[in-house]
């Protein structure tokens, strides 16, 4: 793949300052997620609602699902710049929503606007990446732009608990305002707008027919085995709406001139591989996020806060390795080996995280979280730009979109598989030690306060309940691992 129109067409410092706005957008975009997870105590005290808690952050990652090929496609139809720019509005309005939330209700349609500009704002902004340089120098970018994502992640929670305890809860939804502003401002003048042309056909059945599939996926995975039973009349609907939903989706993709996802995408070997290996990646990722904080804070006895930092190696060999791996596909213009290397590395990781007990020592852990980041960086990095060399340039917004969108269902199912496999675990492993023990009631003060031979048998237990989830995690990464075998490496182009 060449150099695009619009690079040749850019000035260098036009370049430059729009890779700055991208860079800031994304991290604004991807903070979006994460910074209300610290404020949500607070949040539900003064709105009250503290039932429908955790669709504050729900709703943003259905909309973010939803958004990421939606915005992915408009960008191919009318242009990287004018799309980014309405992506920033929406953003924008779903924060004043959220910021002057009188109720919970409106607290959550806020997030769900919000989630939709933000879930679209990331995979236009790294299509903007691939408009604007040849493939071995976009390969450098989005690996560090794959380390701007994983930094997102950890400075999130922290910047919103600043915020929370210094001005209070809206201003998490505030403080971005000036930055997305300035971005907007940034963008109208280093990038140049689509030319006029032929009017596009939009596609508006398999938007639709998509959005109801992406919702309905979510909505089963978050809700399964808690809110709703399984086996409930409401479940098995949404189960079979889903289900009806996605035969309609491809069924009219299939037949629309300009389909949203395009079927034929998948065809590609790079689109197949990477979104499958993409998928697996997310759900050992967010299930590691999910429960090693759990583990630290009751089998351990860390304190929340402390649990929480025991992330941060984590997102630290993520950084690293994205961003190294983009040095060395910029290169070298190989990238192969790094997702195979990678996986497996990562299977390694989950399998010594499904050994911790009670008597496992904290640096262990910590060297097992950061092995963690470096076997899922170069996904970030490496997944991106091998569907950015293999796409026509019509499909480049679209495809780098699903790259985003397989990854959050993979983190979404994750999530409800992992959370279901603890649950009947934990239950089982403490049938007959504590009366009415099961996963609502258990916590360290708990645990602490029984008899001395009962608290070492439930820790044994809790500490038992969590070595099914990462050895599925470590099932799931060797299998991510044998599918990036099957990646036919397209090598990166210079210029």
């Amino acid at each position: 793949m060449t150099a695009t129109p619009q690079a040749m067409e850019t000035p260098g410092h036009h370049r430059r300052l729009a890779i700055w706005a991208v860079a800031v957008t994304l991290f604004v975009a991807s903070t979006g997620q994460t910074i209300v997870s610290t404020a949500l105590p607070v949040i539900t005290a003064d709105l009250g609602g503290l039932n429908r808690m955790s669709w504050v952050v729900t709703a943003y990652l259905l909309a973010s699902t939803v958004g990421a090929p939606i915005f992915g496609k408009l960008g191919d139809l009318f242009g990287r710049k004018a799309v980014m720019q309405a992506g920033l509005g929406v953003f924008t309005l779903g924060a004043l929503i959220c910021g002057v939330a009188p109720s919970m209700e409106v607290l959550i349609a806020g997030r769900a606007v919000q989630g939709l500009g933000g879930g679209g704002l990331i995979v236009v902004a790294m299509a903007v990446v691939a408009d604007l340089l040849p493939p071995r120098e976009r390969s450098r970018v989005q690996g560090a732009l794959g380390g701007v994502f994983g930094l997102s992640t950890v400075v999130g929670p922290l910047v919103g608990g600043f915020l929370v305890q210094s001005l209070g809860w809206h201003w998490i939804f505030f403080a971005n305002l000036p930055v997305v502003a300035i971005a907007w401002v940034v963008l109208q003048s280093a990038l140049r707008g689509r030319a006029p042309g032929a009017r596009p056909h939009i596609d508006v059945a398999g938007a639709a027919l998509l959005t109801a599939t992406l919702s309905g996926l979510v909505l089963v995975t978050s809700m399964g085995g808690t809110a709703l039973g399984w086996s409930e009349p409401a479940m098995l609907a949404l189960i079979g709406a889903t289900l009806a939903s996605l035969t309609g989706f491809l069924f009219v993709e299939g037949r629309a001139a300009e389909p949203i996802l395009p079927l034929s995408l998948f065809r590609l070997n790079a689109v197949a591989v990477v979104n499958a290996a993409g998928l697996l990646v997310g759900m050992a990722m967010f299930g590691t996020i999910t429960f090693l904080p759990l583990y630290l804070q009751v089998v351990q006895g860390v304190s929340p806060v402390l649990s929480g930092m025991f992330l941060l190696p984590m997102m630290g060999g993520l950084i690293a390795a994205s961003m190294v791996s983009g040095r060395v596909m910029g290169r070298t213009g190989r990238y192969k080996a790094l997702p195979v290397a990678s996986t497996a590395l990562l299977a390694v990781a989950m399998l010594g995280l499904s050994r911790l007990g009670p008597d496992t020592p904290l640096w262990q852990v910590v060297a097992l979280m950061t092995a963690t980041g470096l076997g899922i960086g170069p996904m970030m990095s490496v997944g991106v730009a091998a569907i950015q060399n293999a796409v026509p340039r019509a499909m480049l917004g679209v495809g780098t979109a699903s790259a985003n969108m397989f990854r959050l269902i993979g983190g979404s199912l994750g999530t409800s598989i992992f959370g279901a496999v603890f649950g009947a675990e934990l239950a089982q492993n403490l049938a007959g030690r504590v009366e009415g023990a099961g996963l609502g009631t258990i916590s360290r003060d708990s645990v602490m306060a029984l008899e001395p031979h009962l608290r070492e048998s439930v820790l044994a237990g809790f500490a038992a309940a969590l070595d099914p989830i990462f050895l599925l995690a470590a099932g799931i990464a060797t299998l991510a691992f044998a599918v990036t075998l099957l990646l036919r490496e397209v090598p990166l182009a210079e210029a």
